[in-house]
């Protein structure tokens, strides 16, 4: 018998600003490898550890592959099998039903980045949604308020073009483990690295990353506005800003150049921990080399001060004039660069009129505190809110209301699953049409490269279906997902040399720029209504909050709370697992191996509490608390503890992960989850 061997284009599809092109062999129809695409200036053949599971999933034995419906309590995850007709049926029955009783705001959407392909994740969903009337939900989980700030300081999140980063004289990783969460960022650091730039990282705890710098910061969680402050101070003192671009470029520098003068280096040393001859020699470092390059991560904007901290660190590349250099800048994302035609894929002229907003950083309240109307319906895709959502007690509270119809289109049974009154089977990223931004600069399209398991349908093919039933008209209920993608790049300036028949062949397309590298603000125009970085902003002025960038202490911190920090005098950060893509693959044994719900604690802090390498410890604060495994870090700071998110709390010691513990408390700016400002007390189990 001959076998049939075809190799189709595909695109890595979750949280990472990589998306990685990659090339999926198939064998009679089977998807039997993949492997980075050799010749993408991106990817170039490299794939992370996350993406080499990405096969296995396909014919997971946990896999849903039919449709499902609640035959015992909620959160028992006890389900029979039905027909796609029957669920839709009854989804498009209760959705009526709800709609003539309380109004569309009564129906809730919730959904993140479990794909970041614009087909399964912008387009069918929204119109839906739109069309309904129901409740808006704010997408603010990861990057609101880091982008606020940046906003309010340079006009869009634009950034420099990563193929440049290679010729940048001085490398700054601040918040940000590119080595587990964007590692097509290090051969160009490497290659610049070899030219002589020095590598500094800027984190509360060791990592991947600091491991390969030349210098590691450790610096005390969500005082890097603080650090940022200090640092202008010293290069304004010591006359190490660029004159001319400062004169020609920015909004406010002499009321900026009076305000850090309050950020003295013993005053920084005192908040931040780091010593002030560090920061001498830092900010010294970055003034006398102005072709420098910074990588903001995302963590360190997840605090009540956070947005903040992200405009007071996007005002330095402006001091120095990086911005006149390929490289040079800082990169916090690339989202707003070369945009697609969003309008078009949601569709907001669909719905009815105005409506209400909920923040998905507060399910928990919305689901047990929000009336007129109450929260009746909740539909979740492409999110697991039982695992990755703060407070988690009041959350499952909410879920298990009788009250609450709820739907979860999933792949696996997480936890959420277990709350829904309906489940519906989802496609893989290998069995369906998308297309995806990557870094900002390129379009890649994803080609379907075998058929759907079982009954497993996409996102776009269910809103459509339930569309249907619900008797919608419009035409744009019947668009399909080709359809989707020639409308994503249509009437949008940087992509119209783009075409569908050439990225079938191709795969990938990069924006129309003058250069490559392209150098998006050499000329000292900036995206503000002043045509400058507003290093004093009118606009937030007029939003309620100070013009200049500042530092506040943490709501959640001794210097504002002192009883709170005695009584839990640990902070417990949580970030981005080398492994997991948050809550994504956390039940695929092949890549827990060897990860286990660490928490990692200082020695100091550990002989405190009488704890040691590998005891079962028990973490808690008045939201909630959870059990880890103790693992000893040399060099982690004292009153520091970690833990990396998010696992099912289904598979964690003792059902419940550190999402027990997080609050539902807003960034300063945004809406931004504050997942990092957490105090904790640990003890022995």
């Amino acid at each position: 018998m001959v076998m049939v061997v075809n190799q189709v284009r595909s695109v890595c599809p979750h949280d990472c600003p990589d998306t990685c092109a990659m090339i999926t062999t198939v064998v009679d129809g089977e998807v039997r490898s993949i492997a980075g695409d050799r010749d993408h200036p991106i990817t170039r053949g490299y794939l992370c550890t996350k993406a080499r599971f990405y096969v296995p999933r396909i014919t997971h034995p946990d896999r849903i592959l039919h449709p499902l419906g609640r035959v015992g309590a909620k959160g028992e995850g006890r389900f029979e099998r039905m027909s796609w007709d029957e669920a839709i049926g009854e989804i498009a029955r209760r959705f009526r039903a709800i709609i003539a009783e309380s109004g569309g705001e009564a129906i809730l959407p919730y959904s993140y980045s479990g794909t970041l392909g614009l087909v399964h994740n912008n387009a069918m969903d929204r119109r839906f949604f739109h069309r309904v009337g129901a409740s808006q939900l704010l997408r603010t989980i990861c990057t609101a308020a880091g982008e606020a700030g940046y906003d309010y300081t340079m006009g869009k999140t634009i950034g420099p073009d990563p193929e440049g980063v290679d010729q940048a004289q001085l490398l700054v990783l601040w918040g940000s483990n590119i080595a587990s969460t964007g590692p097509h960022l290090l051969p160009m650091l490497k290659r610049a690295r070899e030219r002589g730039a020095p590598l500094i990282v800027i984190d509360p705890r060791p990592t991947r990353s600091s491991r390969l710098a030349d210098h590691h910061i450790a610096i005390r969680p969500g005082t890097d506005g603080c650090l940022a402050l200090g640092i202008m101070k010293i290069l304004i003192d010591e006359g190490l800003c660029d004159r001319d671009f400062v004169a020609r470029s920015t909004v406010g520098f002499e009321a900026l150049a009076e305000h850090v003068q309050a950020y003295t280096p013993a005053y920084v040393e005192v908040e931040t921990g780091v010593p002030a001859d560090t920061l001498f020699w830092l900010a010294r470092l970055y003034g006398s080399r102005p072709h420098s390059f910074i990588r903001l991560g995302w963590g360190m904007q997840r605090y009540s001060n956070g947005g903040m901290a992200v405009r007071a660190i996007a005002c330095l590349p402006a001091l120095t004039g990086a911005w006149r250099y390929p490289g040079g800048g800082i990169l916090l994302t690339n989202s707003e660069a070369f945009p697609v035609n969003r309008a078009l894929l949601h569709r907001p002229d669909l719905a009815p009129g105005p409506v209400r907003s909920v923040n998905m950083n507060q399910l928990g309240q919305a689901l047990t505190e929000l009336s007129q109307p109450p929260i009746r319906a909740l539909y979740v895709y492409n999110s697991n809110p039982a695992a990755v959502t703060s407070d988690q007690n009041q959350v499952r509270e909410g879920l298990r209301r009788t009250d609450l119809f709820t739907v979860v289109h999933e792949l696996f049974p997480t936890d959420t699953a277990d709350y829904a009154d309906i489940v519906l089977p989802a496609t893989t990223q290998f069995e369906q049409i998308d297309i995806h931004t990557s870094m900002g600069y390129y379009l890649h399209l994803n080609r379907p490269a075998t058929a759907p398991k079982g009954e497993a349908r996409s996102n776009h093919d269910t809103f459509a279906a339930i569309a249907q039933a619900l008797g919608f008209e419009e035409d744009c209920f019947r668009d399909s997902q080709e359809d989707v993608v020639r409308q994503a790049f249509q009437d949008m300036p940087a992509w119209s040399h783009v075409t569908y028949e050439a990225l079938l062949e191709t795969g990938y397309a990069r924006a129309r720029t003058p250069a490559t590298p392209y150098l998006p603000f050499k000329d000292g125009v900036f995206p503000t209504g002043s045509g400058k970085v507003e290093l004093y902003s009118e606009r937030m002025v007029a939003d309620g909050l100070p013009a200049l960038p500042t530092y506040q202490p943490l709501e959640e911190s001794a210097a504002r709370q002192p009883d709170l920090a005695a009584r839990f005098p640990l902070r417990l950060v949580s970030p981005a697992s080398h492994v997991l893509t948050s809550s994504s693959h956390a039940h695929q044994a092949a890549l827990l191996t060897g990860e286990r719900p660490w928490l990692e604690m200082s020695a100091t802090d550990a002989a405190a509490r009488g704890l040691g390498d590998g005891d079962r410890v028990r973490i808690w604060n008045d939201r909630g608390q959870c059990e880890l495994i103790v693992k000893l870090v040399p060099d982690l700071q004292p009153g520091v503890v970690v833990t990396e998110k998010v696992r099912w709390p289904k598979l964690s010691p003792d059902g419940r992960n550190a999402n027990f513990t997080t609050a539902q408390r807003l960034s300063d700016m945004g809406g931004g989850a504050t997942y990092h400002e957490n105090l904790v007390q640990a003890a022995p189990v």
